[in-house]
């Protein structure tokens, strides 16, 4: 009993919060834009097209009881696409959520949810494997101020137009909430 009390409080301190860069952080290196990726469909590519923009990178899961946010996550890039890009990073590292192959995700982002916005091959955005992209997103000495690794699926991170991190948002913070829309308008 203990223990399912300690790892429900555990699971809400790391799901739920909302971290803002310092006013004070030192700048970080450069924002990887040139980062290789692969997209779902199977097409290589960068970040390089999204600069200028605010990013939202999200690590995702189709079997997360957090799934019903790609919903909130697609009204986010209709209705902020102009100035926002939303970019999703699946990964089976939760809880192995994300059992299924690229093509399996694919299929259901678009069919479930209608998902237009950028998602990426499935990887690691936690450890030793992590991508370089999870790498300068989760290590203060590259982004300036945040160590933060994702809690569990959905958790999202927000960079701005100039490439600096700017804040951290654990998975129960919803894609539409005020935390994430007023750094947006």
């Amino acid at each position: 009993m203990l223990c399912s009390v300690l790892c429900l409080a555990f699971f809400q301190r790391v799901t739920g919060q909302v971290v803002m860069r310092p006013g004070d952080a030192p700048a970080g290196t450069s924002f990887p834009y040139e980062t290789g990726l692969k997209t779902l469909e199977g097409r290589d590519t960068d970040l390089v097209a999204y600069k200028g923009k605010k990013l939202l990178i999200v690590n995702v899961a189709s079997e997360c009881g957090y799934t019903y946010q790609y919903e909130g996550l697609q009204a986010l890039h209709e209705r902020y696409g102009d100035r926002l890009q939303v970019l999703a990073f699946p990964s089976n590292q939760y809880g192995k959520q994300e059992p299924g192959s690229d093509r399996d995700i694919l299929e259901f982002c678009t069919s479930k949810y209608g998902v237009t916005f950028p998602v990426f091959t499935k990887g690691d955005v936690r450890g030793p494997q992590k991508s370089d992209l999870y790498r300068w997103l989760t290590e203060s000495k590259a982004n300036g101020w945040n160590s933060k690794e994702p809690g569990w699926n959905f958790c999202k991170y927000l960079v701005d137009e100039k490439g600096r991190l700017v804040a951290w948002y654990g998975a129960r913070v919803k894609p539409m909430d005020e935390a994430i829309t007023k750094l947006l308008k």
